[in-house]
């Protein structure tokens, strides 16, 4: 397909935001080539970051009036995307979403919509490579591409292309977006999976590309990848109570991390209370051996101390929602009539 044919195209491409002033305008920059070859506007919601994003990101706006810097005063990225639609989406045929936390390659925009039009898909997602700088974040990274970290997730994996119920967003068709209420807000993390969870089941279709792909860069410290895991787990338990869409396997077997952690205290009674816990530090590590003696990477043991601070975050997370009896407030997101055609 000519880029000629692509000049036609109307795209949104969205970059929520929070406090990404390292990062911001290499992203940007790296979107310019879709801003030349599409019909294209690139639209930063911004959370209220504190650093120097937001002037960054308006010095580039007032030189450039294919990018806007939007206020997303609720924060969230289901949020900013959601409102990034209502304000500009109107005549726009796809929604493309950015990760102003990644890295991806000169062509991307193109290649999704070249792959949309192709396939007549409805929703375009991509594997994720991860890659890290620091020495924790490297050893992040391999966890998160292994699958000790990963479960053999396909947008993990390198898949060959193929149609999919879920993997990371990156193009979606506007009328579908909208036809479906658009991102559910209740949801800080796993929008993505509840998306297209209804996506499914309002049948649409989503296609799993392996024409480009996306670059991601872990949290490079314990605390915020702790946080950054518990938040899935929960939004995942949320996905769980609001559709009853049961977790994959290779996500049920996380799950048992924290009640085996939790179950070790009784050790005190029984020493074989921590044998369970045991078993899987011992195989966690194990796997990190190997992929230091195995596979060459001096990373591997860190990896796999990373591993565990992401299984036992993501089943804290997860029973934290679901115990939360009290506190739950799961509903279906309202079809906003700002969000509809």
């Amino acid at each position: 397909m000519k880029d000629d044919s692509l000049k036609s195209v109307r795209c949104l491409i969205v970059i929520p935001c929070l406090n990404e002033e390292k990062h911001i305008e290499g992203v940007i920059d790296r979107l310019s080539g879709a801003l030349n070859d599409l019909d294209a506007r690139i639209v930063v919601a911004d959370g209220g970051s504190r650093d120097a994003t937001r002037q960054i990101v308006g010095r580039i706006a007032e030189a450039n009036d294919k990018v806007t810097l939007l206020d997303n005063p609720k924060r969230i990225q289901s949020a900013a995307v959601n409102l990034a639609v209502a304000t500009f989406g109107t005549d726009c045929d796809y929604l493309i979403r950015i990760d102003a936390h990644g890295d991806y390659p000169d062509d991307y925009c193109q290649n999704l919509v070249r792959e949309a039009l192709e396939t007549d898909a409805d929703s375009v997602v991509v594997g994720m490579r991860t890659i890290g700088l620091g020495t924790f974040q490297k050893a992040t990274a391999l966890a998160q591409n292994s699958k000790l970290g990963n479960g053999g997730s396909k947008h993990r994996t390198g898949a060959p292309s193929h149609w999919t119920d879920h993997g990371h967003h990156a193009l979606m068709r506007i009328a579908a977006f909208r036809a479906i209420g658009g991102y559910d807000e209740n949801f800080n993390h796993n929008e993505d999976a509840e998306c297209d969870y209804r996506l499914n089941k309002a049948g649409y279709r989503i296609w799993m590309t392996d024409k480009t792909s996306m670059i991601y860069y872990p949290r490079s410290s314990v605390l915020p990848l702790f946080r950054q895991y518990f938040g899935y787990g929960r939004g995942r338990a949320r996905n769980f109570l609001k559709h009853r869409a049961l977790p994959s396997i290779r996500q049920m077997i996380p799950l048992a991390v924290a009640p085996v952690a939790v179950g070790a205290l009784l050790a005190v009674f029984s020493w074989l209370a921590i044998v369970p816990v045991g078993l899987w530090a011992v195989a966690c590590l194990s796997y990190g051996v190997w992929l230091a003696l195995g596979k060459g990477d001096p990373y591997g043991p860190l990896a796999a101390v990373s591993a565990m601070v992401m299984h036992f975050a993501w089943s804290a997370g997860f029973w934290r929602e679901l115990l939360d009896v009290r506190g739950r407030r799961v509903a279906a997101y309202p079809q906003s009539q700002e969000l509809m055609p």
